[in-house]
């Protein structure tokens, strides 16, 4: 198995992405802390993986609970081997006028100083390690190729983008890997915020006619890019924005 021996933590990963992240973790040997701001949801997730996950609640864009999650995984699995900082929010689709000052703040604290947090809390336990990590940022294509109504949302993922970037050169010294990946829309719960308006076959043929490859992305479709960039094949990756996205950016 790719990540025999690992011990990942995943956020957000009581539904959507991080859900799927963790399902693909776990099916490659890894062993995995279910982190959620829903607790119940990350139990459900953890229960069904059984003894290779445990869960834990707690809100990323704080830093002690940052700290927990990450000491979680050190006293259940010994160690730390892989950080997926997948969860994130959204304003709904509107005009950028319209966007409160309260949704602008949530939007950067959840998707933006969550990273600032957990890279405060997880790699001092990789440097002591010795044995470097992989760190994995989900980015999104609104970072790179902009959807109007969402401004603030893709500002907010070029800013990953670019710590991404950042953090891959003034970690690699320790053989920290970071990396992003960065999906299309999928059919996530956020997907009507990302739309701005029901979710209608007539108003997802307007996304699809937008992606080349003609549908939306799936937890499946991050979770195999999210076992690579773990993966010790690919080693020599470091600093890449990694679309998830049917040819959407190209």
């Amino acid at each position: 198995m790719r990540l025999q021996g690992k011990v990942a933590v995943v956020t957000g990963a009581a539904s959507g992405f991080g859900e799927g992240i963790a399902r693909a973790y776990v099916a490659e040997g890894a062993r995995v802390v279910v982190a959620d701001i829903n607790e119940e949801g990350a139990r459900r997730v953890a229960d069904s993986l059984g003894a290779a996950a445990v869960a834990i609640g707690g809100d990323v864009s704080k830093g002690p609970d940052c700290a927990a999650i990450v000491d979680r995984a050190v006293s259940a699995f010994g160690g730390l081997d892989i950080v997926v900082n997948n969860a994130g929010t959204t304003h709904r689709n509107k005009p950028l006028l319209e966007v409160t000052e309260a949704e602008f703040d949530r939007v950067y604290a959840v998707n933006v100083k969550s990273i600032y947090w957990m890279t405060q809390a997880a790699v001092p336990v990789l440097r002591q390690q010795g044995r470097g990590g992989s760190i994995i940022n989900i980015g999104s294509t609104a970072g790179i190729r902009p959807r109007p109504g969402l401004t603030w949302y893709n500002g907010s993922k070029g800013a990953v983008n670019t710590i991404t970037l950042s953090m891959a050169q003034e970690l690699a010294r320790d053989n920290i890997r970071v990396n992003s990946i960065c999906p299309v829309i999928g059919a996530t719960a956020l997907l009507e915020e990302f739309m701005g308006m029901p979710d209608t076959p007539e108003n997802r043929a307007r996304f699809l006619a937008t992606i080349p490859l003609g549908r939306m992305s799936t937890p499946a479709d991050v979770a195999n890019a999210a076992v690579w960039l773990a993966d010790p094949a690919s080693s020599f990756i470091t600093g890449i924005l990694l679309p998830v996205d049917g040819g959407r950016t190209a």
